[in-house]
């Protein structure tokens, strides 16, 4: 879910930075800068993370993993149909139905509570993590940290960084914590921000609370009830809150129609 309102956090962590006045610590493109780089922050961000939270963060290790795999993106420059290929999405819709059919009770309670149907969540959970199959196997605050210090997109990550020394503060996430190659956690791929703003407590790692949290994030970037959400219809806003590449957002309208159309 790295493409989750992108855009608006950039500008917004952008600004924050401007606002705050303070010299950020020294971005760097490659390993060698990783250790001075956390020192800096630590100092910058006492008083603002805990004792226990920093120790977390200078725990950490550059990720080169995480670096080959921001530099790696292709998928999104595909075809819409090279692209559903390519992300398996007539296996989605297939197991989407099925999983629609067997977890009727808790799908039914989310659209309830949140508006949401359940193809939009189905394809979304499809689409991240093959239903949970695969979640990423990357430590989550050493990734984080790299993308901060990284030069290319600091701002957003630094932002995305402090949440995550939140949720530590919290419990929810730990020095062990493993996850996807951009910091994303749970069976739909949270950004530790969006953990702390939409998750509905409890584990990402369980199912549910990561359902509920998803409907939760759609119904806050404006889901209406009963409304569409393919391209030009009020809902598809918010699925392109969920991520910022366009294939990426008609790919998930389409294989939630296609589920909630059985």
């Amino acid at each position: 879910m790295i493409g989750n309102g992108y855009g608006r956090a950039l500008i917004a962590a952008g600004l924050a930075v401007l606002a705050g006045g303070a010299e950020a610590a020294q971005c760097g493109n490659s390993a060698a800068g990783f250790e001075a780089w956390k020192r800096e922050f630590a100092d910058e961000a006492r008083g603002r993370a805990s004792p226990a939270a920093l120790s977390a963060l200078m725990g950490t290790s550059y990720s080169s993993a995480t670096i080959a795999a921001d530099r790696g993106q292709k998928s999104f420059k595909l075809s819409l149909d090279q692209f559903m290929a390519k992300r398996g999405a007539a296996a989605i819709v297939s197991r989407g139905r099925a999983m629609k059919r067997s977890q009727a009770a808790l799908f039914d309670s989310i659209e309830q509570r949140y508006g949401v149907p359940p193809g939009p969540l189905l394809a979304i959970w499809g689409m991240e993590t093959g239903f949970g199959a695969v979640k990423g196997n990357v430590n989550t605050l050493s990734a984080v940290a790299t993308l901060a210090y990284d030069c290319r997109r600091s701002a957003f990550f630094t932002d995305q960084l402090y949440a995550a020394l939140t949720l530590v503060d919290r419990g929810v996430l730990n020095s062990g914590t493993r996850g996807a190659a951009h910091g994303e956690v749970g069976h739909t791929q949270f950004l530790p921000k969006n953990v702390l703003n939409y998750g509905t407590g409890g584990s990402l790692d369980n199912a549910s609370v990561a359902l509920n949290s998803t409907a939760n994030f759609l119904k806050a970037h404006g889901w209406r009830a009963g409304a569409g959400y393919q391209p030009g219809e009020p809902n598809f806003a918010a699925i392109q809150g969920w991520n910022a590449a366009s294939v990426y957002q008609r790919a998930i309208a389409i294989i939630g129609a296609r589920i909630d159309g059985e």
